[in-house]
């Protein structure tokens, strides 16, 4: 955004709040068309694949300053573009692991990144010079999940052998090991004092203290929606796929990879809400069949908080972006009880433009933009030309 003067004649960045009038208005303003590389034809007399479309982004991650985004895709490339310039910088390729779970550090030069061949090992990579500085070896299975500490060089992982673990990215080894049930998701608060792992097949999810994880977890939430046994019984169960804690470390986000997603409340675990209105990403096409057992299908990244937590953004398997205000979300407080249904809330605004499925949606952590990621990139931007009415009626209601 242009800098503006301020009162001091000091030039200082101009703000823009969020606002429904705003978050209504998002506009792809530039489309990679050619952000995947697409499957090879296959040669005559080779095996013929069965369709599974196009290749998709899998995973979108941004600088601490929102400067640059880096895009990971099923062709086996890293893209790094321009938040600002909205231009294609670089394309980097690991052919021999794969990507997957890009993260920056908090150098916009270095990433951690899951890899999908060879071995289950997560790599640290500099996009400079494109080399790896370190190797962290311990997992035995895929890495599902893998996010960066906000406030230090800590990381952790989440993988299909069942374990977390707790890395630092100066040292190889790992710091830390919790030996789970079932295969996790994992999220820190904003603090980094707090750590959140989603447990599939049990439905719970464990809060644990950062300096104290060798300790039991000090919350263990249970995520059962009892709406879901008004459609049927038994109840379908419900596949977590992320976790976001909100700016203000009040409320949990739990992605999942069916038609909803929710909100929990992070201090006692109350269920507040459910959100509805979009397709979800358990399938990899609309025209495939639902799996009698729930499953991750393409889900993991397709919704996310904006950075002041006001609204929830998230993609859809018919390459919608859905809007939902989640400022007024009820208030619960004692005992924790799991017949009483959430709030359903439909999206405030259900936004088009983008083909095929949204696999990615994050909003920028310091820029009035969102990306949007699948088959093709999207840049999306507040459409200048909006209704000067509607903006005329917002500034009349802060007034009054």
């Amino acid at each position: 955004m242009p800098p503006t003067t301020n009162a001091n004649g000091n030039n200082a960045p101009s703000t823009i709040s969020l606002a429904n009038a705003l978050m209504t208005k998002l506009k792809p303003a530039k489309v990679f068309k050619n952000a995947v590389e697409q499957t090879p034809l296959p040669t005559p007399g080779g095996s013929l694949r069965t369709n599974t479309g196009p290749r998709h982004i899998t995973s979108i991650t941004f600088d601490d300053r929102g400067d640059q985004v880096l895009t990971a895709s099923e062709d086996e490339t890293f893209r790094l573009y321009s938040c600002k310039s909205g231009k294609h910088l670089k394309t980097l390729y690991s052919k021999k692991y794969g990507v997957d779970l890009p993260r920056f550090t908090h150098k916009n030069t270095t990433v951690i990144h899951a890899s999908t061949k060879e071995d289950d090992t997560i790599r640290y990579h500099s996009l400079h010079d494109n080399k790896y500085l370190q190797y962290f070896k311990g997992h035995k299975q895929r890495v599902i999940s893998l996010e960066m500490s906000p406030v230090d060089d800590g990381f952790m992982s989440g993988s299909m052998d069942n374990t977390v673990r707790l890395w630092d990215l100066r040292v190889p080894t790992c710091r830390g090991l919790l030996n789970l049930p079932s295969s996790p998701v994992v999220a820190y608060d904003t603090s980094g004092l707090v750590f959140a792992v989603g447990i599939n097949r049990y439905s719970r999810i464990l809060l644990y203290d950062q300096a104290n994880y060798d300790k039991a977890p000090f919350l263990t939430i249970t995520l059962e929606d009892p709406s879901l046994a008004l459609v049927s019984y038994p109840p379908r169960p419900i596949y977590m796929t992320s976790l976001a804690f909100s700016s203000n470390g009040k409320y949990l986000l739990v992605g999942c990879s069916g038609d909803a997603h929710y909100i929990l409340d992070a201090f006692e675990g109350h269920l507040l809400a459910k959100l509805e209105g979009f397709v979800g990403l358990e399938r990899r096409r609309p025209d495939a069949p639902p799996s009698i057992d729930p499953v991750k299908g393409n889900s993991g990244e397709e919704v996310s908080w904006t950075p002041d937590s006001k609204y929830v953004v998230g993609g859809s398997l018919d390459g919608r972006i859905a809007v939902w205000d989640v400022q007024n979300l009820p208030v619960r407080s004692g005992v924790v009880d799991l017949k009483v249904p959430p709030t359903r809330l439909q999206p405030l605004t259900t936004l088009d433009g983008h083909p095929g499925p949204a696999r990615c949606v994050k909003f920028n952590p310091r820029l009035a933009m969102m990306v949007t990621a699948g088959a093709e990139l999207a840049f999306w931007l507040p459409d200048q030309s909006a209704d000067n009415e509607e903006i005329a009626k917002e500034l009349l209601k802060k007034k009054s």
